[in-house]
């Protein structure tokens, strides 16, 4: 089983998104958050990490087929980058594709001193992957007591935004690759 990166560019973004959403929803159903007529995460978000400096996207391949993405931010002066986004294709799952990717993804960038993510408190697959797979740790919670200062919609998120699963909390992960 071949798991490799090829970068995507602006004219995917329209497919790359609505696959995103399709895996981010059909997860958030199974823990009955959110519904089809809102997408997870927003359009304007996935567009946002999409077109931001530094942002480098990726389709994940299995055997050369688009079965997932990645959307990171790399920060060439600091060398701690982010990923915003991460996705494998829900019918997918479990096969060890997500490692492989990450891998893939952590080769492409050796000079990387800090890796960070998140995601949300209910999403246990992601926390699992996330600490017992890639190594991350976890480093901060934010939720109602603790909210996130770079967080678009503020300490308002549950009740402008009751759609988003993040509103009652998120775990902020970290992997220190290089001291």
């Amino acid at each position: 089983m071949t798991v490799t990166l090829a970068r995507a560019h602006e004219a995917d973004l329209p497919a790359f998104r609505k696959e995103l959403q399709r895996a981010f929803t059909e997860e958030a159903a199974a823990y009955g958050i959110g519904g089809q007529e809102v997408p997870i995460p927003p359009d304007e978000d996935v567009r946002a990490s999409f077109r931001a400096p530094g942002a480098a996207v990726y389709h994940v391949l299995l055997e050369g087929e688009k079965i997932g993405g990645a959307v990171l931010q790399i920060d060439e002066g600091t060398q701690h980058n982010s990923l915003d986004f991460f996705y494998i294709a829900p019918e997918h799952h479990g096969l060890g594709i997500g490692l492989k990717a990450w891998r893939a993804i952590e080769a492409a960038y050796p000079q990387t001193e800090v890796w960070e993510t998140g995601t949300p408190y209910f999403e246990q697959r992601n926390i699992h992957f996330y600490v017992n797979k890639c190594g991350f740790h976890i480093v901060e919670f934010f939720n109602e007591h603790h909210p996130d200062p770079h967080d678009p919609h503020g300490a308002a998120a549950d009740e402008d935004h009751p759609e988003e699963p993040d509103g009652e909390g998120f775990f902020r992960f970290e992997k220190v690759m290089r001291p």
